[in-house]
């Protein structure tokens, strides 16, 4: 048997990642930055990640989250799943893009048994073109491409305000969609309203930070997801939903 202080040097990587993103978004909303300094590498690694602010509790002990509204909210997956996740996001964030990355896996396997609701909630701290973006989402999703633009913005940007901003309506256009609409829509900030109510959706659910996603049981029992959890973890909570 191996001793177990010669872990292979993956686990050891997916812990250090698995705190960056903690304590990043734990200091996401006070505009404190991060500094990778902090950690150290090897079996020894001191690393003490923040504990996550606590989700406010409803009356069941459980996080709040608004009620999941299947007429205005863009979903994707089965209308019907049994199981719920509904993530506040920010598009210039790093992990946020992470996360994308296992949800997109998460819904090639779980198409049916998921539905994967995904809200704005920008930190204008950290990102300043975080809500530009998420307002063209918006747009976007009027005419009907919510996802595709989604998947075009964290494909493209390299996060951390490091997208073009000319280049949105330039996804409008090549997702097919009314350009001029679409600019016009994002001048005049049409969404900004549901922005907001976005946010205090995922401030109310106990979000300090982003990627933050509540998964929702079929009886609806609610597990907050803080952070830019790999694929495997995420599979191990629904695999635990569906059970």
């Amino acid at each position: 048997m191996k001793n177990s202080s010669t872990l292979p040097a993956s686990v050891i990587l997916s812990a250090i990642i698995l705190a960056t993103s903690i304590i990043y978004h734990a200091n996401a909303l006070s505009g404190k930055s991060l500094s990778l300094s902090n950690f150290k590498t090897g079996p020894t690694a001191d690393v003490n990640p923040v504990e996550p602010t606590a989700p406010t509790p409803d009356e069941n002990g459980a996080p709040q989250v608004v009620t999941v509204s299947l007429d205005d909210d863009p979903v994707l997956g089965n209308a019907d799943a049994p199981v719920t996740l509904v993530e506040f996001s920010d598009y210039e964030c790093p992990f946020c893009k992470r996360f994308h990355e296992t949800m997109l896996q998460v819904m090639d396997k779980y198409s049916d048994d998921v539905r994967w609701i995904y809200r704005n909630m920008p930190l204008d701290g950290l990102h300043q073109k975080a809500r530009n973006e998420a307002l063209a989402l918006e747009c976007a999703g009027a005419q009907g491409k919510f996802w595709e633009f989604t998947d075009m913005v964290y494909d493209k940007t390299t996060s951390n305000d490091g997208l073009d901003q000319s280049l949105l309506p330039v996804f409008a256009k090549n997702l097919g969609l009314n350009v001029s609409k679409f600019n016009t829509c994002l001048e005049t900030k049409q969404f900004a309203s549901v922005i907001q109510a976005h946010e205090a959706d995922g401030q109310a659910a106990g979000g300090q930070g982003t990627p933050y996603s509540i998964l929702i049981a079929p009886d609806g029992t609610k597990t907050p997801i803080n952070g830019a959890y790999p694929f495997a973890q995420v599979e191990q909570m629904i695999q635990q939903y569906l059970n």
